[in-house]
């Protein structure tokens, strides 16, 4: 028979704030995240801003409460991590942290991790004392002079500050937690991805508590470069707090940001023994991946995949889901076909199925956008009202979905996170108010 599995804390590192008070705060009063961007050169891209995860320094204090030994350890790896990487470690230590799980007393070999990232690029700054070890007096290149004068000049360890298996592997590591492990690299999909994998670990017995997490970025020198010329971004000037238009129909792009978040997942009696507090139960899942034969994602045909699944898996039928939290990108494509998925499942259901997209706060976080949106979808349900979207103002004939746009709306007791790439991996985790 299968486990129940529950959500007993929360850690996030987001543009919004880094503890669900801040989130909760900001998104309850309509407080955007996107300003102008100050981590790289906002006037070389076609865009100058984006959601930062301002509040994180990179300092011990902002891993939260540690002992005298781990806040040793951390610091001493923080040199082979980036900055993706600390903050996906931040949000896990204030996950563990706010579980508030006895890792001295329980059976360490069944509690793992599961962590879900973009892929890794490392910055210019790496190889510029190589590079520059190689230029001759007229600043040409040689390459030939790489192998003697210019590896030599790259720091030994600079590969594992990128890795993307890192962060589960450094998290488990500095709690000695023993149990499943593993790292998702599926970018925006990564986040419900992980969840999944974690519920159906501890479901089928072979663990009892999971962290599930995810960081990203779409903020970085290198990766900025790809998002601004591969995908669709909002270049508007003015204020920034507007760019972001889920559905709305003079949406223009995503809006570039970072940030990470984690869950702990605990079989239901586990958590219930040791009085653990319970935010909610993960109770189904989707994936589905399908694009064309140019690779080119059919987000409708996904969407509609991933919904299909977490509601057939969690057994609950489309009246009983309270809200939709969108993937909500602000691409014109993205989100006609998400809306047009989910009016197609939720077909006569009237009024609509109420959805929310929280990037109109934050825009893109890549891998960790699901996990951060999911923990808004968790306070919406704790404080029992919906978060508007915000920048709604016009709807578009071409997204027919029920958007909230009003403070007054009530969350339900079952709520659908959505997710999707540009490629068109989409996933979903149907989540349960516990009782």
């Amino acid at each position: 028979m299968s486990r129940r599995v529950v959500i007993t804390g929360i850690g996030l590192i987001s543009p919004l704030g880094n503890t669900p008070e801040k989130l909760w705060d900001a998104l309850s009063s309509g407080t955007s995240g996107v300003r102008t961007l100050e981590s790289i050169p906002g006037a070389v891209f076609s865009t100058k801003y984006g959601a930062e995860a301002r509040d994180f320094t990179g300092s011990i204090e902002d891993f939260g409460p540690l002992d005298k030994a781990m806040s040793r350890t951390i610091k001493k790896n923080l040199k082979v991590m980036c900055r993706e990487m600390q903050i996906g470690i931040a949000a896990a230590q204030l996950a563990l942290v706010d579980s508030k799980l006895p890792l001295g007393s329980v059976n360490l070999d069944r509690v793992g991790c599961v962590y879900g990232s973009d892929y890794m690029l490392t910055t210019p700054e790496e190889f510029t004392g190589a590079i520059k070890n190689c230029l001759d007096e007229q600043g040409t290149f040689h390459f030939e002079d790489w192998g003697e004068k210019g590896l030599s000049a790259v720091e030994p360890l600079w590969l594992l500050k990128y890795l993307p298996n890192l962060p589960a592997s450094h998290i488990a590591i500095f709690n000695d937690l023993r149990g499943p492990n593993n790292s998702l690299t599926m970018r925006e999909a990564s986040s419900n991805l992980a969840i999944a994998e974690a519920y159906c670990t501890i479901a089928r017995g072979h663990a009892d508590a999971i962290l599930a997490g995810a960081t990203g970025t779409k903020v970085h020198p290198a990766r900025t470069i790809h998002v601004v010329t591969q995908e669709e971004v909002a270049v508007h000037d003015g204020d920034p707090a507007h760019l972001s238009r889920p559905f709305d129909r003079h949406r223009a792009g995503a809006v570039l940001g970072e940030g990470a978040a984690a869950i702990m997942l605990e079989e239901v009696e586990y958590a219930q023994t040791r009085g653990a507090q319970i935010l909610g139960e993960i109770v189904g899942f989707g994936s589905s991946a399908v694009s064309d034969v140019r690779g080119i994602g059919q987000y409708m045909t996904a969407f509609r995949n991933v919904l299909n699944q977490a509601l057939a898996h969690s057994r609950l039928k489309p009246d009983q889901v309270g809200h939709i939290n969108a993937h909500g990108l602000s691409a014109r494509r993205c989100d006609a076909e998400e809306a047009q998925a989910i009016a197609e499942v939720f077909d006569g259901r009237r009024p609509g199925v109420p959805v929310v997209a929280a990037k109109s706060y934050f825009g893109n976080l890549g891998a960790a956008s699901g996990l951060i949106e999911l923990v808004g979808s968790l306070l919406a349900q704790k404080h029992n009202r919906l978060f508007r979207t915000l920048n709604f103002e016009t709807p578009d004939p071409e997204c027919p979905v029920n958007v909230v746009a009003r403070d007054d709306v009530s969350p339900g007791d079952t709520f659908i996170k959505l997710s999707i790439t540009p490629q068109g991996q989409a996933s979903a985790v149907a989540v349960r108010r516990f009782a």
